[in-house]
Order: structure tokens, then sequence, then C-alpha cells
């Protein structure tokens, strides 16, 4: 049951990130600092969710810190607000968190996709 309820988050997630750097790069200024409500919020949720399963919970927690970097990056290209600087630590610590995963759990994620077929 879990898995299947959980899947609708993704399944909403992506869209919601499509729609929001689709209108970073249009320059939908409105819609876009909108949408950020949206797929902030599903990739903190998604991270909740994923908590208690470590392999899960590190990738999804690197997405939700490179969704946050972006969209203060996105806010100071729209409004000029002198902030972007500020995304270089949520995309540092997003680098390090995936990296960690990387070496410590991917190779395990790896093996077990690979012994399916």
């Amino acid at each position: 049951m879990f898995k299947k309820h959980f899947r609708i988050y993704e399944h909403l997630h992506i869209p919601c990130w499509l729609v929001k750097d689709t209108c970073w790069a249009l320059t939908f200024r409105t819609l876009g600092v909108c949408m950020i409500v949206p797929t902030l919020t599903l990739a903190i949720v998604i991270a909740y969710k994923t908590r208690k399963k470590t392999e899960e919970f590190l990738p999804n927690v690197s997405v939700t810190l490179w969704i946050a970097a972006n969209s203060i990056w996105m806010c100071d290209e729209f409004f000029e607000l002198g902030i972007k600087k500020a995304c270089y630590v949520p995309f540092i610590m997003g680098l390090i968190i995936i990296t960690y995963w990387l070496i410590f759990y991917f190779p395990a994620v790896w093996k077990e996709y690979s012994d399916i077929e």
C-alpha cells in the first residue's frame, strides 16, 4: 500500500519541477515562483516518507536541496535580489550527500537491481 500511494507523490513531483524550470527558462516569473511551493513541498514529502530507508532517503534529500538551490537562483535571476550565492550552500550539501550515497549505498543498490534479471 505504501509503495502505491508513494508513487503518486513522485509522479506529481516531476511535472511540478518541469513546469517550474520551464517557467524559469521562459521568464514566466509569477508561475515560476508559484511553482516553487508545490515542487519543494513534494520533494520534502518524498524525502520524509523515505526517511527510514537511508538508501532512498539520501538521494531524495539531495534532490530537495537541489530544488531549494535552484529556486533561490531562479528568484535571484527574476528579481535581481543579490542572493545567488545563497544557493551555493544547498548545492554543495546536495553534492556531498549524493557523493556519500554513491560511495556507500549505490553499489548495493546496483547489485540488487542487476540481480533481478
